[in-house]
């Protein structure tokens, strides 16, 4: 599959997460990460190593034990990086339930 941009992909995306419990260890991983990246800004910048190991490691656990399948990020890092972004924003706004809804028709076709 070749993406041209965030929006072709968010489908995509969307479908390799579609299970609620692999979107919510993305959502602490992420969270982690950003408090890890706080944190090392703040106190000690030897910390900044663990943002994207926290960040990847609690989200490819779910892919691996969870989600059962590869990570998109394995193939298109860029775009799931800001796809995981925009996820964040949705699950920490309560909208992530109405966007899959909105693009159920969409996932079917992954």
């Amino acid at each position: 599959m070749n993406f041209r941009n965030r929006d072709e992909f968010w489908p995509y995306f969307i479908s390799q997460h579609s299970k609620p419990a692999t979107r919510k260890w993305h959502f602490a991983g992420t969270l982690a990460s950003l408090l890890c990246l706080i944190y090392s800004v703040m106190f000690n910048w030897r910390y900044l190593f663990c943002v994207p190991v926290v960040a990847y490691g609690i989200a490819w656990y779910s892919h691996f034990f969870v989600e059962g399948n590869v990570p998109a990020t394995f193939g298109y890092p860029v775009w799931s990086f800001l796809c995981d972004m925009k996820m964040f924003g949705l699950m920490l706004t309560g909208k992530m339930d109405e966007e899959i809804k909105r693009l159920g028709p969409q996932l079917q076709a992954y």
